[in-house]
């Protein structure tokens, strides 16, 4: 008889992006030396969306977030699911991260639409690189300038397409990668998510049979396109802590 852990998971789809990007994550902790459980800090990953999907897998996660509701939802939620021998929650944030976890000791931290809201990106990435273990993974994840653009514009929100246009403070591809060099990090691989996901209604998803499959391997490949990557909604970069 399946538990209701069981059911709830099974009747849940993930979004085509998250999709993606979970892939993306499993590649990263493959790629880490040594086998078994990692140790991985979801900072900002709130209610745990995807905190629980990788303690699904068996890792071990700490989600840090400044939001107290967050939190207490992440426990609700980690209980129901089983996993809360696997998640911890901390209330924190980048500016704190090194007083609530060890430096030098994380195998992964998940860095997911964090720097598009703290005041100084370049400090919150250094503090991020300060917890990483020596060939420790980042995972960054943030919202693009052009894409935004586009949307805005799209949406017939002329005057503000405009606006974030001409806001350099805004994320762009190149500008996202010099960030994380200069936090002391490697850049491994870079992903643009989005380009079509974003844009294809779920109606579209649901209308055909096979249409999930082939709009994921879609994204996949435009994932990786130099002339997508710039323009996707969101960038994912993966980047390594040197030894």
């Amino acid at each position: 008889m399946a538990t209701r852990a069981t059911t709830h998971r099974a009747k849940r789809r993930l979004p085509v992006t998250q999709a993606l990007l979970l892939q993306i994550l499993d590649s990263q902790l493959a790629d880490l030396d040594g086998e078994g459980a990692r140790t991985v800090v979801d900072l900002g990953g709130g209610t745990g969306g995807v905190a629980t999907a990788l303690a699904e897998r068996g890792h071990r996660v700490t989600v840090i977030d400044p939001s107290p509701d967050a939190l207490a939802s992440l426990e609700r939620r980690t209980a129901e699911l089983g996993l809360a021998d696997r998640i911890s929650g901390q209330q924190g944030d980048a500016g704190n991260l090194a007083d609530l976890v060890s430096p030098g000791t994380v195998d992964l931290v998940l860095c997911h639409r964090v720097l598009d809201v703290v005041d100084n990106p370049a400090d919150a990435l250094t503090e991020v690189a300060r917890v990483l273990r020596p060939g420790g993974r980042l995972s960054l994840l943030v919202q693009q300038r052009h894409a935004l653009v586009l949307s805005h514009a799209l949406a017939g929100h002329i005057a503000l397409a405009r606006e974030v246009l001409a806001d350099r403070s805004r994320f762009d591809h190149a500008s996202t990668l010099e960030l994380v060099r200069r936090a002391g990090l490697e850049v491994v691989a870079e992903h643009g998510l989005g380009s079509a996901a974003d844009y294809v209604a779920e109606a579209v998803v649901e209308s055909a049979a096979g249409a999930y499959a082939e709009l994921l391997a879609l994204e996949n490949e435009l994932s990786t396109d130099p002339a997508f990557q710039p323009i996707a909604p969101a960038l994912h970069v993966s980047a390594r802590r040197a030894d």
